[in-house]
Protein backbone atom coordinates (compact mmCIF):
# COMPACT_ATOMS: atom_id res chain seq x y z
CA UNK A 1 0.00 0.00 0.00
CA UNK A 2 1.32 3.62 -0.78
CA UNK A 3 -0.52 6.88 -0.54
CA UNK A 4 -0.05 9.16 -3.25
CA UNK A 5 -0.08 12.40 -0.87
CA UNK A 6 2.77 14.46 -3.73
CA UNK A 7 -0.58 14.34 -6.13
CA UNK A 8 -3.43 15.19 -3.21
CA UNK A 9 -3.74 17.78 -0.28
CA UNK A 10 -1.31 17.89 2.28
CA UNK A 11 -1.88 16.32 5.76
CA UNK A 12 -0.67 18.39 8.57
CA UNK A 13 -0.08 17.56 12.38
CA UNK A 14 -1.45 20.52 14.66
CA UNK A 15 -0.80 19.10 17.65
CA UNK A 16 0.57 15.69 19.58
CA UNK A 17 0.39 14.37 23.16
CA UNK A 18 3.05 10.83 24.18
CA UNK A 19 2.66 9.07 27.39
CA UNK A 20 5.85 7.18 28.59
CA UNK A 21 7.42 5.92 31.95
CA UNK A 22 9.43 9.40 31.26
CA UNK A 23 6.17 11.74 30.95
CA UNK A 24 2.81 12.51 30.27
CA UNK A 25 3.44 14.98 27.73
CA UNK A 26 5.57 15.52 24.76
CA UNK A 27 6.97 18.35 26.27
CA UNK A 28 7.90 16.01 29.70
CA UNK A 29 9.65 13.20 27.28
CA UNK A 30 11.49 15.45 24.71
CA UNK A 31 13.34 17.25 27.71
CA UNK A 32 13.38 13.59 29.77
CA UNK A 33 15.23 12.62 26.49
CA UNK A 34 17.15 15.56 26.17
CA UNK A 35 18.90 15.00 29.70
CA UNK A 36 19.44 11.83 29.08
CA UNK A 37 17.05 9.82 30.98
CA UNK A 38 15.94 6.08 30.55
CA UNK A 39 13.02 5.00 31.73
CA UNK A 40 13.57 1.31 31.90
CA UNK A 41 14.04 -0.75 34.76
CA UNK A 42 14.02 -4.31 36.12
CA UNK A 43 10.96 -4.94 37.74
CA UNK A 44 10.24 -7.44 40.68
CA UNK A 45 6.52 -7.93 40.44
CA UNK A 46 5.26 -11.83 40.79
CA UNK A 47 1.96 -10.44 39.59
CA UNK A 48 3.39 -10.08 35.81
CA UNK A 49 5.95 -12.19 35.80
CA UNK A 50 7.57 -14.95 38.00
CA UNK A 51 11.55 -13.19 37.75
CA UNK A 52 12.61 -9.90 37.54
CA UNK A 53 12.62 -8.57 34.08
CA UNK A 54 14.06 -5.23 32.74
CA UNK A 55 10.58 -3.12 31.45
CA UNK A 56 9.82 0.70 31.11
CA UNK A 57 6.31 1.27 33.08
CA UNK A 58 4.17 4.26 33.58
CA UNK A 59 3.86 5.69 36.92
CA UNK A 60 0.63 4.07 38.16
CA UNK A 61 -0.38 6.87 41.00
CA UNK A 62 0.12 9.89 38.64
CA UNK A 63 -1.49 7.77 35.72
CA UNK A 64 -5.07 7.14 38.19
CA UNK A 65 -4.45 11.24 39.28
CA UNK A 66 -4.74 12.55 35.96
CA UNK A 67 -7.67 10.87 35.12
CA UNK A 68 -9.64 11.83 38.47
CA UNK A 69 -8.63 15.18 37.55
CA UNK A 70 -10.23 14.83 34.08
CA UNK A 71 -13.64 13.55 35.23
CA UNK A 72 -13.75 16.29 37.76
CA UNK A 73 -12.67 18.54 34.75
CA UNK A 74 -15.15 17.34 32.49
CA UNK A 75 -17.95 16.95 35.16
CA UNK A 76 -18.49 13.02 34.49
CA UNK A 77 -19.86 11.30 37.42
CA UNK A 78 -17.39 8.19 36.67
CA UNK A 79 -15.20 6.05 38.98
CA UNK A 80 -11.68 6.22 37.14
CA UNK A 81 -11.76 2.37 38.23
CA UNK A 82 -14.56 1.96 35.79
CA UNK A 83 -11.66 2.43 32.80
CA UNK A 84 -8.63 -0.21 32.57
CA UNK A 85 -5.46 1.02 32.24
CA UNK A 86 -5.11 1.42 28.55
CA UNK A 87 -7.84 3.08 28.53
CA UNK A 88 -7.03 5.55 31.12
CA UNK A 89 -3.98 6.12 28.85
CA UNK A 90 -6.27 6.93 25.88
CA UNK A 91 -7.90 9.25 28.36
CA UNK A 92 -4.96 11.31 29.23
CA UNK A 93 -3.54 11.42 26.03
CA UNK A 94 -6.64 12.02 24.12
CA UNK A 95 -7.91 14.87 26.59
CA UNK A 96 -4.05 16.68 26.11
CA UNK A 97 -4.33 17.25 22.56
CA UNK A 98 -8.04 18.48 22.95
CA UNK A 99 -7.70 20.97 25.20
CA UNK A 100 -4.80 22.41 23.08
CA UNK A 101 -6.98 22.55 20.21
CA UNK A 102 -10.24 23.49 18.66
CA UNK A 103 -10.88 19.94 17.39
CA UNK A 104 -14.71 19.07 18.03
CA UNK A 105 -15.16 15.26 18.51
CA UNK A 106 -18.94 15.29 17.88
CA UNK A 107 -18.06 17.11 14.48
CA UNK A 108 -19.07 14.74 11.86
CA UNK A 109 -16.12 15.89 9.80
CA UNK A 110 -13.86 14.69 12.45
CA UNK A 111 -12.26 11.09 12.68
CA UNK A 112 -10.82 8.95 15.31
CA UNK A 113 -8.45 6.23 14.56
CA UNK A 114 -6.95 4.09 17.25
CA UNK A 115 -3.79 1.71 17.26
CA UNK A 116 -3.06 -1.48 19.72
CA UNK A 117 -1.64 -4.32 19.66
CA UNK A 118 -3.25 -6.41 22.25
CA UNK A 119 -5.80 -3.58 23.73
CA UNK A 120 -7.15 -4.54 27.13
CA UNK A 121 -5.58 -7.88 26.98
CA UNK A 122 -4.68 -8.01 30.91
CA UNK A 123 -8.40 -8.84 30.97
CA UNK A 124 -7.71 -12.22 30.67
CA UNK A 125 -5.63 -12.34 34.09
CA UNK A 126 -8.26 -13.76 36.67
CA UNK A 127 -7.74 -10.64 39.11
CA UNK A 128 -9.71 -8.39 36.37
CA UNK A 129 -12.68 -11.06 35.38
CA UNK A 130 -14.99 -9.67 38.06
CA UNK A 131 -14.19 -5.87 37.32
CA UNK A 132 -14.62 -5.68 33.45
CA UNK A 133 -17.22 -7.32 31.27
CA UNK A 134 -15.68 -10.48 29.33
CA UNK A 135 -16.74 -7.93 25.97
CA UNK A 136 -14.29 -5.48 27.01
CA UNK A 137 -11.25 -7.61 25.55
CA UNK A 138 -12.44 -6.68 22.42
CA UNK A 139 -11.21 -4.23 20.77
CA UNK A 140 -14.40 -2.63 19.23
CA UNK A 141 -15.55 -2.69 22.23
CA UNK A 142 -12.50 -0.74 23.31
CA UNK A 143 -12.96 1.73 20.71
CA UNK A 144 -16.51 2.19 21.72
CA UNK A 145 -15.62 3.17 25.29
CA UNK A 146 -13.14 5.82 23.60
CA UNK A 147 -15.66 7.19 21.25
CA UNK A 148 -18.29 7.62 23.96
CA UNK A 149 -15.99 9.13 26.78
CA UNK A 150 -14.95 12.63 24.19
CA UNK A 151 -18.10 11.99 22.37
CA UNK A 152 -16.64 11.08 18.56
CA UNK A 153 -19.52 11.32 16.46
CA UNK A 154 -17.92 8.75 14.78
CA UNK A 155 -17.49 4.97 14.73
CA UNK A 156 -13.65 4.99 15.57
CA UNK A 157 -11.47 3.05 12.96
CA UNK A 158 -9.22 0.66 14.79
CA UNK A 159 -5.83 -0.50 13.09
CA UNK A 160 -3.91 -3.80 14.35
CA UNK A 161 -1.20 -4.34 12.13
CA UNK A 162 1.59 -5.55 14.86
CA UNK A 163 4.33 -3.12 15.49
CA UNK A 164 3.45 -1.08 12.43
CA UNK A 165 0.27 -0.52 13.73
CA UNK A 166 1.09 3.25 14.83
CA UNK A 167 2.48 4.37 11.48
CA UNK A 168 -0.63 2.25 9.50
CA UNK A 169 -2.97 4.32 11.99
CA UNK A 170 -0.85 7.72 10.66
CA UNK A 171 -1.66 6.57 6.72
CA UNK A 172 -5.01 5.41 7.30
CA UNK A 173 -6.30 8.61 8.86
CA UNK A 174 -4.19 10.51 6.02
CA UNK A 175 -5.80 8.79 3.33
CA UNK A 176 -9.21 9.29 4.69
CA UNK A 177 -8.58 13.07 5.02
CA UNK A 178 -7.41 13.12 1.32
CA UNK A 179 -10.30 11.46 0.25
CA UNK A 180 -12.55 14.25 1.22
CA UNK A 181 -14.61 12.22 3.63
CA UNK A 182 -13.17 14.13 6.92
CA UNK A 183 -11.57 17.39 7.53
CA UNK A 184 -9.70 16.15 10.77
CA UNK A 185 -8.85 13.23 12.83
CA UNK A 186 -7.54 11.84 15.72
CA UNK A 187 -5.08 9.36 15.47
CA UNK A 188 -4.24 7.58 19.10
CA UNK A 189 -2.32 4.52 19.56
CA UNK A 190 -1.50 2.55 22.97
CA UNK A 191 -0.46 -0.75 24.63
CA UNK A 192 0.29 -2.05 27.85
CA UNK A 193 2.87 -4.09 29.72
CA UNK A 194 0.84 -7.45 30.91
CA UNK A 195 1.62 -11.05 31.46
CA UNK A 196 0.25 -11.95 28.60
CA UNK A 197 2.85 -9.47 26.49
CA UNK A 198 5.64 -10.90 28.75
CA UNK A 199 5.23 -14.15 28.55
CA UNK A 200 4.79 -14.24 24.67
CA UNK A 201 8.45 -12.25 24.07
CA UNK A 202 10.15 -15.02 26.80
CA UNK A 203 9.02 -17.56 24.61
CA UNK A 204 10.94 -15.73 21.86
CA UNK A 205 14.16 -15.17 24.30
CA UNK A 206 13.55 -11.55 22.88
CA UNK A 207 13.63 -9.59 26.44
CA UNK A 208 16.99 -8.12 26.88
CA UNK A 209 17.72 -8.38 30.72
CA UNK A 210 19.12 -4.86 31.11
CA UNK A 211 18.05 -1.42 29.04
CA UNK A 212 18.09 -2.21 25.18
CA UNK A 213 20.66 -1.35 23.28
CA UNK A 214 19.60 -0.96 19.39
CA UNK A 215 21.97 -1.35 16.35
CA UNK A 216 24.58 -2.21 19.09
CA UNK A 217 27.46 -5.20 18.98
CA UNK A 218 25.96 -6.33 22.27
CA UNK A 219 21.95 -5.99 22.10
CA UNK A 220 20.83 -8.75 23.64
CA UNK A 221 17.38 -8.04 22.56
CA UNK A 222 14.49 -6.02 23.58
CA UNK A 223 12.83 -4.13 26.44
CA UNK A 224 8.83 -3.86 26.87
CA UNK A 225 7.70 -0.42 27.40
CA UNK A 226 3.55 0.91 27.58
CA UNK A 227 2.54 4.12 26.75
CA UNK A 228 0.16 6.08 24.55
CA UNK A 229 0.76 8.86 21.71
CA UNK A 230 -2.15 11.08 19.93
CA UNK A 231 -1.69 12.91 17.15
CA UNK A 232 -4.37 15.81 15.34
CA UNK A 233 -4.15 15.72 11.52
CA UNK A 234 -6.08 18.47 9.67
CA UNK A 235 -5.77 19.30 6.01
CA UNK A 236 -5.81 22.83 6.83
CA UNK A 237 -2.57 23.96 8.14
CA UNK A 238 -3.85 25.82 11.35
CA UNK A 239 -2.56 29.27 13.17
CA UNK A 240 1.53 28.76 12.80
CA UNK A 241 1.90 27.46 9.36
CA UNK A 242 5.14 28.48 9.06
CA UNK A 243 5.67 25.96 11.34
CA UNK A 244 3.45 22.85 10.32
CA UNK A 245 4.71 19.42 9.85
CA UNK A 246 3.44 17.77 7.28
CA UNK A 247 2.82 14.06 6.18
CA UNK A 248 4.94 13.79 3.11
CA UNK A 249 4.86 10.64 1.81
CA UNK A 250 3.91 6.96 2.93
CA UNK A 251 3.98 3.46 2.19
CA UNK A 252 3.99 -0.05 3.84
CA UNK A 253 5.05 -3.52 2.63
CA UNK A 254 5.01 -7.17 3.29
CA UNK A 255 8.07 -9.46 3.32
CA UNK A 256 6.27 -12.64 3.73
CA UNK A 257 9.19 -14.51 4.72
CA UNK A 258 8.23 -15.72 8.32
CA UNK A 259 5.44 -15.12 10.63
CA UNK A 260 8.18 -13.22 13.71
CA UNK A 261 11.39 -13.27 11.08
CA UNK A 262 12.12 -10.16 9.31
CA UNK A 263 13.24 -10.29 5.81
CA UNK A 264 17.00 -11.45 5.12
CA UNK A 265 17.62 -9.23 2.90
CA UNK A 266 15.77 -5.79 3.82
CA UNK A 267 14.62 -5.27 0.60
CA UNK A 268 10.62 -4.90 1.38
CA UNK A 269 11.20 -2.42 4.22
CA UNK A 270 13.79 -0.74 1.40
CA UNK A 271 10.91 -0.78 -1.18
CA UNK A 272 8.62 0.78 1.75
CA UNK A 273 11.30 3.21 1.78
CA UNK A 274 11.85 4.19 -1.45
CA UNK A 275 8.39 4.70 -1.78
CA UNK A 276 7.84 7.04 0.30
CA UNK A 277 11.06 8.97 -0.83
CA UNK A 278 9.12 9.23 -4.07
CA UNK A 279 6.23 10.61 -2.86
CA UNK A 280 7.96 13.21 -0.56
CA UNK A 281 10.43 14.13 -3.81
CA UNK A 282 12.69 13.74 -1.92
CA UNK A 283 16.34 12.41 -2.91
CA UNK A 284 18.75 10.45 -0.48
CA UNK A 285 21.10 13.19 -0.39
CA UNK A 286 17.59 15.28 0.91
CA UNK A 287 16.93 13.08 4.07
CA UNK A 288 17.80 14.83 6.99
CA UNK A 289 17.29 11.77 9.24
CA UNK A 290 15.94 8.71 10.39
CA UNK A 291 13.80 7.46 13.79
CA UNK A 292 14.43 3.75 12.91
CA UNK A 293 12.45 0.94 14.37
CA UNK A 294 15.71 -0.38 15.99
CA UNK A 295 14.11 -2.79 18.55
CA UNK A 296 17.60 -4.09 19.82
CA UNK A 297 16.46 -8.09 18.73
CA UNK A 298 19.31 -9.33 16.36
CA UNK A 299 17.29 -10.07 13.32
CA UNK A 300 15.07 -7.00 12.97
CA UNK A 301 18.47 -4.35 13.56
CA UNK A 302 20.54 -6.44 10.93
CA UNK A 303 17.72 -6.41 8.63
CA UNK A 304 17.00 -2.75 9.44
CA UNK A 305 20.58 -1.39 8.21
CA UNK A 306 20.28 -3.56 4.97
CA UNK A 307 17.29 -2.01 4.43
CA UNK A 308 18.81 1.84 4.75
CA UNK A 309 22.02 0.82 2.96
CA UNK A 310 19.51 -0.68 -0.01
CA UNK A 311 17.87 2.64 -0.25
CA UNK A 312 21.31 4.79 -0.72
CA UNK A 313 20.37 6.21 3.16
CA UNK A 314 23.72 4.97 5.02
CA UNK A 315 24.82 8.05 5.40
CA UNK A 316 21.60 9.97 7.11
CA UNK A 317 21.80 10.09 10.38
CA UNK A 318 19.87 7.13 12.68
CA UNK A 319 18.59 7.32 15.53
CA UNK A 320 16.06 4.28 17.50
CA UNK A 321 14.36 6.21 20.79
CA UNK A 322 13.68 2.07 22.13
CA UNK A 323 16.65 2.63 24.47
CA UNK A 324 14.70 5.45 26.30
CA UNK A 325 10.99 3.91 27.03
CA UNK A 326 11.28 0.46 24.78
CA UNK A 327 9.49 -1.21 22.48
CA UNK A 328 5.70 0.24 23.01
CA UNK A 329 4.49 -1.72 20.61
CA UNK A 330 0.83 -0.61 19.41
CA UNK A 331 1.68 2.88 20.58
CA UNK A 332 5.55 3.42 18.85
CA UNK A 333 4.60 4.39 15.33
CA UNK A 334 2.67 7.21 16.86
CA UNK A 335 5.05 7.87 19.95
CA UNK A 336 8.12 7.81 18.30
CA UNK A 337 6.22 9.74 15.45
CA UNK A 338 5.91 12.46 17.58
CA UNK A 339 9.61 12.55 19.17
CA UNK A 340 11.30 12.35 15.35
CA UNK A 341 8.40 15.50 15.17
CA UNK A 342 10.14 16.74 17.91
CA UNK A 343 13.51 16.72 16.42
CA UNK A 344 12.16 18.52 13.22
CA UNK A 345 10.34 21.27 15.44
CA UNK A 346 13.42 21.86 17.25
CA UNK A 347 16.57 21.34 14.89
CA UNK A 348 17.81 18.81 17.38
CA UNK A 349 19.28 15.40 16.94
CA UNK A 350 18.60 13.07 19.78
CA UNK A 351 20.93 10.29 20.40
CA UNK A 352 20.70 7.12 20.14
CA UNK A 353 20.35 5.22 23.66
CA UNK A 354 22.22 1.96 24.33
CA UNK A 355 24.41 2.31 21.15
CA UNK A 356 28.41 2.17 21.65
CA UNK A 357 29.90 -0.21 19.61
CA UNK A 358 28.49 -0.75 15.76
CA UNK A 359 27.20 -3.98 15.43
CA UNK A 360 24.77 -3.96 12.36
CA UNK A 361 26.24 -5.85 8.56
CA UNK A 362 25.25 -2.18 6.98
CA UNK A 363 27.08 0.56 8.32
CA UNK A 364 24.97 3.37 9.61
CA UNK A 365 25.56 6.89 11.20
CA UNK A 366 24.26 6.34 14.24
CA UNK A 367 23.49 9.31 16.43
CA UNK A 368 25.91 8.96 19.17
CA UNK A 369 25.27 12.54 21.24
CA UNK A 370 22.61 15.39 21.16
CA UNK A 371 22.86 17.64 18.95
CA UNK A 372 22.22 20.53 16.52
CA UNK A 373 21.03 20.41 12.74
CA UNK A 374 19.10 21.89 10.24
CA UNK A 375 16.25 19.54 9.71
CA UNK A 376 13.63 20.00 6.92
CA UNK A 377 12.39 16.00 6.58
CA UNK A 378 12.75 12.64 8.87
CA UNK A 379 11.80 9.50 8.00
CA UNK A 380 9.92 7.00 10.40
CA UNK A 381 10.45 3.07 9.78
CA UNK A 382 8.85 -0.09 11.54
CA UNK A 383 8.67 -3.92 11.35
CA UNK A 384 6.53 -6.29 12.80
CA UNK A 385 5.72 -9.91 13.06
CA UNK A 386 4.25 -11.25 9.89
CA UNK A 387 6.70 -9.51 7.47
CA UNK A 388 4.60 -6.34 7.81
CA UNK A 389 6.92 -2.96 7.21
CA UNK A 390 5.56 0.76 6.82
CA UNK A 391 7.61 4.05 5.97
CA UNK A 392 6.41 7.69 6.47
CA UNK A 393 8.16 10.78 5.71
CA UNK A 394 7.38 14.12 7.86
CA UNK A 395 8.63 17.06 5.96
CA UNK A 396 8.34 21.09 7.65
CA UNK A 397 5.73 22.90 5.29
Amino acid sequence: MQLMVDRMKPVYILNDNFITSLGFSTAENIAAIAGGAIGIRTMNDPVLYPNPVSLSQVDTAQLDQKVSDILAALNKNISPESFTRLEKFFIVSINDVLRNSTIMPGNHRTLLVISTTKGNINLLENRYKAIFSHKRLYLWELGRVIQHFFGFANTPVIISNACISGLVAVMTATRFLQSGAYDQAVVTGGDIVSEFVISGFQSFQAISPAPCKPFDLNRTGLSLGEGCGTMVLSTEPGPSAAQMIRVAGAATSNDANHISGPSRTGEELSWAINQAMKQALLTPKELGYISAHGTATLFNDEMESKAIGLSGLAEVPVNSFKGYWGHTLGAAGIVESIAAISSLRNNILYKSAGFKTPGVPEPLDIVTSNRPAELTSCLKTASGFGGCNAAIIYQKD
